[in-house]
């Protein structure tokens, strides 16, 4: 199982639950897509965007990256909040 969610001071963050889910596919995965093993929180960190909505998708990308390799995944991120300008 992972979590994957943005992270102020550490970015995007993919968190195993145990050292079980990191597969030798997984880890090159999660690799491929830029993420460097955080040792200090036994998770894997990238840089996030700033935007919110880039954020969603980079969360949503790598969470069904996790599935299709077998994983369960809880996933969260903070939406930008609406304003009235934005219906215009």
């Amino acid at each position: 199982m992972f979590l994957v969610a943005p992270d102020p001071a550490y970015g995007l963050v993919a968190a195993p639950r145990s050292s079980h889910d990191l597969t030798p596919e997984t880890e090159q995965a999660l690799t491929a897509q830029g993420f460097t093993w955080n040792s200090a929180i036994e998770a894997y960190t990238r840089p996030a965007d700033s935007d919110p909505e880039a954020v969603a998708v980079a969360v949503e990308h790598i969470a069904g990256l996790l599935r299709a390799q077998g994983h369960y995944v809880l996933s969260c991120w903070t939406a930008k909040p609406r304003t009235a300008s934005d219906c215009d």
